[in-house]
């Protein structure tokens, strides 16, 4: 229906009445599906990164604690048992969907319901009509600047979800902000209700706390008197410690208990697409028979600041970078920051195609390249041929390590941009299937059994 309004309404003018037919179509959206948010406990979760993982470790102590939850982000969208791929490459779709979900949930028995909410989603008021119970808010850094116009406006649109809970006909709501973020107390400011509760939370309530090669272990808590709740986690590095904090604090808040909290972090051994570990044949011990002596990693890093943090959680190991830039005519500003980022941290660094849209992909690439090293730079236009490049030298870089090193200090290839993203987006609307995990487990088994 939006494609054929723009077809027959005059650009100045479809661009001037967006606001109100997305208003409306929200409106009509809820009152179709009869306000559905009004009968669950709605769970919102925004914020520049870590939404997704918060979503997802929310969704797994509320199960833990014997909930039926539904989950809606930009990984999955899941009621009760049944769990399918988002595949629409936006974390709030379109045309009733939210509102769609939220029904579905409630007939299937659902008593909960996660929802990752962005700026894009707000921007066009997807959010818009939901009651939300409790909203979380995780980081804020410039992003979408090209499609929001400013960083103002680009925080104006995250507000706007947080407002939610001011409007909200829920009797008690919650909110939870990170306490580190600059802009945490904006957030907190939202609602002025008494009956709102505003916990915020700090890395302070994870200490004292360890990062592993392969894990992370935290005291949710602790202090300086180490009293509180161990979490020995299987996910890397220390944005999963602020993700966890962000889960627990709002579990607590909501009366979990801390024991059900910690089985149900610890049960979590990934989460797809946020440092995914992928190996050949499928697990560990067969890639290991195989020969991987190697780490190959997938993650969704796709700002400046979530990639910085992702080459810091593998500090110390030599590491061989794929890198892109998320969507052509995006966001241009990034690309040589991004890049800029992979030379500091990065042994080899691999430019390659992500999502060029109706932009020249080379063109991307050339601009990204200007911030990298020759000795460290490779630019391959094709993601696949890339991966397999990637692989085979950390094949060849990992024999050069002294046996005594190469378990302690493997090898990582680190693939980044997409995450579960299943499209790379081409020219005029144009989708190629893909799927960074799978394609670097095909490539791990080609090079492996060479």
């Amino acid at each position: 229906m939006r494609e054929l309004l723009k077809k027959i309404i005059p650009t100045s003018l479809f661009r001037a009445g967006q606001p109100v037919y997305h208003y409306l179509l929200a409106l009509a959206g809820a009152v179709r599906y009869g306000f559905p948010s009004r009968k669950l406990f709605v769970i919102g979760v925004t914020g520049t990164k870590g939404k997704s993982s918060v979503t997802e470790i929310v969704a797994a102590i509320l199960e833990e604690a014997g909930y039926k939850t539904a989950l809606s982000n930009t990984i999955r969208f899941k009621i009760a048992e049944h769990s399918e791929a988002n595949m629409y490459k936006m974390s709030m779709p379109g045309l009733f969907f939210m509102q769609h979900f939220l029904a579905r949930a409630h007939e299937a028995g659902c008593t909960h319901a996660v929802v990752e909410m962005t700026s894009e989603g707000a921007k066009q008021f997807r959010h818009k009509f939901i009651d939300l119970n409790a909203f979380v808010f995780t980081n804020l850094s410039p992003e979408h600047i090209e499609s929001h116009g400013s960083y103002e406006k680009y925080r104006a649109a995250k507000l706007s979800i947080a407002k939610l809970i001011q409007t909200s006909r829920k009797a008690i709501t919650y909110i939870v902000a990170n306490a580190d973020e600059p802009e945490s107390a904006a957030f907190l400011a939202m609602s002025s209700k008494s009956s709102t509760e505003k916990i915020p939370y700090s890395l302070r309530d994870a200490e004292p706390y360890n990062l592993f090669q392969n894990g992370l272990e935290m005291t949710f808590r602790g202090g300086t008197d180490e009293s509180g709740t161990k979490i020995n986690a299987k996910l890397e590095g220390l944005f999963n410690i602020y993700n966890i904090l962000a889960a627990a604090t709002l579990a607590s808040a909501m009366g979990i208990d801390t024991e059900t909290i910690r089985r149900a972090v610890e049960k979590i051994s990934v989460i797809k697409g946020r440092v995914e570990h992928v190996y050949a044949h499928g697990d560990m011990a067969a890639a290991q028979e195989a020969g991987q002596n190697f780490d190959v990693v997938v993650d969704y890093a796709h700002t400046a600041d979530s990639l910085e943090k992702f080459y810091q959680a593998f500090d110390g190991r030599p590491k061989i970078c794929i890198l892109g830039n998320t969507g052509g005519g995006r966001d241009k500003w990034k690309r040589p920051v991004m890049a800029g980022i992979a030379e500091k941290y990065c042994d080899e660094v691999i430019l390659t195609n992500e999502d060029p849209y109706d932009e020249d992909p080379q063109t991307i690439l050339d601009e990204m390249s200007v911030a990298v090293s020759k000795e460290k730079l490779k630019i391959i236009l094709d993601r696949r041929k890339a991966i397999h490049e990637a692989v085979q030298s950390a094949v060849k870089k990992s024999a050069k390590l002294p046996s005594e090193k190469s378990a302690a200090v493997k090898v990582a290839v680190l693939i980044t941009g997409k995450g579960t993203d299943p499209y790379i987006m081409g020219a005029n609307g144009a989708k190629m299937p893909w799927s960074d995990a799978s394609v670097a487990r095909e490539e791990l088994e080609k090079v492996l059994t060479k």
